[in-house]
């Protein structure tokens, strides 16, 4: 089966489409047939050699690309319980040090890091979600706010952060989002009730609009120190990026998010897609062969949404 691999770090021309085994399933585990696998920035990360300078990635002889998968399964491996060859589900592949991703034709995931896709969208559109919104839920988790708190979210237009947005607003939560001056009726149409250009000086203008700060931030954006200064005294702040973490002045909570996969969150949040509750943005489509024009594409930036593998 055809796979994207790398076998040495640099820019997108290491990126191999190469011919490999088709994985075997073990106890607890499914084999999924994969029609849609996103391209997202640790992707890019793990491309380059910067999760391995960082001590995130062991250095081995072939690394597997991809974490988000939407696909039909196989086979199921003994234990398996309320999946059967046949089911349209989508997953994540949590694990950074392995042979083989998502983007390749046939991934095999843990039984628990999977759930049923949502019905009335795509396999590429339903490809979008499981990284991206994983992130934003278990980051909100994180955070610990009460209904009617206020929440900064940097890079609001951007994948984690529009569901972030979405998210956020559901809990009852006012959203302050941080954009490009243009994507404020984007954002507010995601459900944000104040906006803030990324342009501005942010503690100085979010406290404008919400005086004394805000009671947490999710900086999707990593614009670090700058949101740290909009949370209000005793606040929370969340980074979703290694090295992303600030020093907690003031009393501030800050600790760093690390995506874990969740099938049973997974599943609430595609019964939250398919109410209509949360939006799934695709910015393109691309057959797998074209994945190093994607790496190229996703680090241009200026995406809205995720652009997808079709396999």
């Amino acid at each position: 089966m055809r796979a994207v691999v790398v076998r040495a770090f640099g820019g997108p021309e290491v990126l191999q489409i190469a011919d490999v085994p088709i994985p075997v399933v073990a106890e607890g585990q499914v084999r999924i047939r994969v029609e849609a696998a996103t391209v997202n920035p640790v992707d890019l990360a793990t491309r380059s050699g910067a999760l391995t300078g960082a001590g995130l990635l062991p250095v081995r002889d072939v690394i597997g690309i991809g974490w988000d998968v939407a696909g039909t399964v196989e086979q199921t491996g003994p234990g398996v319980t309320g999946i059967v060859p046949g089911d349209q589900v989508i997953g994540l592949s949590d694990r950074l040090d392995v042979p083989l991703g998502t983007q390749a034709e046939h991934v095999v995931l843990d039984a628990d890091a999977v759930t049923a896709a949502p019905a009335g969208v795509s396999p590429t559109q339903a490809a979008t979600l499981p990284l991206n919104g994983l992130t934003a839920a278990q980051a909100l988790d994180g955070l610990d706010l009460n209904h009617g708190q206020t929440l900064l979210v940097t890079g609001a237009a951007g994948a984690v952060g529009g569901f972030a947005v979405q998210l956020a607003v559901a809990r009852g939560l006012r959203v302050v989002a941080v954009a490009g001056a243009d994507d404020e009726p984007l954002v507010r149409g995601l459900g944000a009730e104040l906006f803030v250009p990324r342009t501005a000086r942010l503690g100085e203008a979010v406290r404008s609009l919400v005086p004394g700060g805000v009671h947490a931030a999710l900086d999707a954006a990593v614009t670090g120190a700058a949101a740290l200064d909009a949370v209000r005294s005793g606040g929370a702040f969340a980074a979703l990026v290694a090295g992303g973490a600030q020093v907690p002045l003031r009393g501030i909570r800050v600790f760093n998010h690390w995506i874990r996969a969740d099938g049973t969150l997974l599943s609430r949040l595609a019964a939250l897609v398919e109410a209509g509750s949360l939006a799934l943005r695709v910015a393109g489509t691309m057959p797998i062969d074209q994945v190093a024009a994607a790496h190229r594409r996703l680090a241009e930036g200026g995406l809205r949404g995720r652009l997808v593998l079709t396999i």
